[in-house]
């Protein structure tokens, strides 16, 4: 079987915590080939057979690399995403993808006018939470949707307190990168959006509170997020006409990665009974019910796979460059209204 060769720009927490560990999942499809830096650090433990660099041209100049991945800050995205295409190279973007659609456009039309992929790291799509409600969803039991509530909480008041404004490292282009996404690829591009973007510690500070309000005819979803909250409020929460959904806890991927608890155990962001998410709801015969729903596997060597398919087959991406565009329309407008709250 053709492989994917695969280098990556950036040898820090992205790069080893969320992106190898997965496409080292995949030996079969995936090649790891090359990871650059330009300050080459001990922080992270290395890949036998993969060559580290600091020299950039060892992957630009290799035929061999189809691949660049982008593990690196959200402020040179653009640029290297550029250089990436401009080198004959498929590229894989981190989020948040650009900090404008004009941006995000022009890296699309490049990469259309040299035939190559460019896409934005959506692993999020692979969340068990949110693989979990969209099985809900589809069994019918909560009748007609009527409103989505998706929450991306923290207690982290030392964060906004430490930092001042800045766009792409505020809260929303930071965490609203990742919640956006899941209701665009399963709902699509909203009839119309409400922004309620703020800075609770004033004027000038960093950002580190949103909720956005999008509305699908009768349906409404809402993205929540804030950096001050002591206990979370439920990852999910969804009602229907007859019934509610309520998945408190995250997916478990992210807390495995973060004690270095890897995809190579067979439990690996695999959600206990207490985990579970509640679904409460009233059959046809209007009988109460409530049970445990047993959560989705996550999986984001699955954002792998997907390119495996784009690339070595000719599959369609998994994430559409129109997806991408609209999620950061809405990031862009959103923090614009802080701007004009503040005029």
């Amino acid at each position: 079987m053709e492989k994917l060769t695969i280098a990556y720009i950036g040898n820090g927490k992205s790069a080893n915590r969320y992106h190898l560990p997965f496409a080292l999942k995949l030996p079969d499809k995936i090649r790891v080939k090359t990871i650059f830096a330009r300050h080459m650090k001990d922080d992270w433990a290395r890949v036998p057979g993969v060559q580290y660099t600091s020299n950039l041209d060892d992957i630009y100049n290799d035929p061999e690399i189809q691949l660049v991945v982008l593990a690196l800050p959200a402020e040179v995205h653009y640029q290297y995403a550029k250089d990436v295409l401009n080198h004959g190279k498929n590229v894989l973007v981190e989020k948040p993808f650009t900090q404008t659609v004009a941006e995000a456009k022009e890296l699309f039309a490049l990469g259309k006018a040299k035939n190559l992929l460019v896409q934005c790291y959506q692993n999020r799509r692979y969340d068990s939470d949110f693989l979990t409600v969209q099985k809900v969803i589809s069994s019918g039991k909560l009748g007609e949707l009527l409103e989505l509530e998706s929450t991306y909480d923290y207690y982290r008041a030392y964060v906004p307190e430490g930092n001042n404004f800045s766009i792409l490292n505020s809260f929303l282009y930071g965490h609203g990168c990742h919640t956006l996404d899941q209701v665009i690829s399963y709902f699509g591009k909203a009839d119309s959006v409400h922004y309620d973007v703020q800075q609770l510690l004033g004027p000038g500070r960093m950002n580190d509170y949103f909720d956005i309000d999008m509305y699908y005819g009768r349906i409404k979803v809402s993205v929540k997020s804030s950096y001050f909250r002591v206990k979370p409020r439920p990852s999910f929460t969804v009602y229907g006409k007859r019934g509610v959904f309520v998945k408190q806890a995250m997916d478990r991927q992210e807390v495995d990665l973060k004690h270095f608890y890897m995809p190579d155990h067979a439990d690996f962001g695999i959600d206990t009974p207490a985990d579970y998410g509640t679904l409460t709801y009233l059959d046809d015969a209007g009988r109460y019910h409530e049970e445990k729903v047993v959560s989705e596997v996550g999986d984001y060597s699955r954002v792998y796979a997907g390119l495996y398919d784009a690339i070595i087959n000719g599959k369609p991406k998994t994430v559409k460059d129109e997806e991408t565009i609209y999620q950061v329309q809405l990031l862009e407008d959103g923090i614009h209204t802080l701007a004009d709250a503040n005029k």
